[in-house]
């Protein structure tokens, strides 16, 4: 039963370091601009969006052209959020082992 004492103990530090990294990930930030800085959107590490500017003089240009280039910025933003988050969380992960899994 020693092993399972061990698991336990290793379920608990994952979960402080999850936690922790939940904070981390909430207060991350991360700039993305797109068309040439006509775009701008910042995202957290958990992948909410929090701001978008568009320079007003790129509203002047063609509708399906603005559609378009908020959309690259969106989910440009949206992947790399994601990459940041799956990063981190393996970073906080991947010292654990179930036994008799790996």
């Amino acid at each position: 039963m020693a092993g399972l004492g061990k698991l336990v103990k290793q379920a608990e530090k994952m979960k402080r370091g999850i936690e922790a990294l939940q904070t981390q990930l909430e207060a991350k930030e991360i700039d993305v601009t797109s068309g040439g800085g006509a775009v701008k959107l910042k995202v957290n590490g958990t992948g909410k969006f929090l701001g978008l500017v568009l320079d007003p003089e790129f509203l002047k240009e063609d509708p399906k052209l603005i559609a378009d280039t908020v959309l690259a910025a969106v989910q440009d933003a949206a992947k790399q959020a994601k990459e940041y988050h799956e990063a981190e969380m393996a970073k906080v992960t991947g010292a654990f082992q179930l036994p008799g899994m790996f």
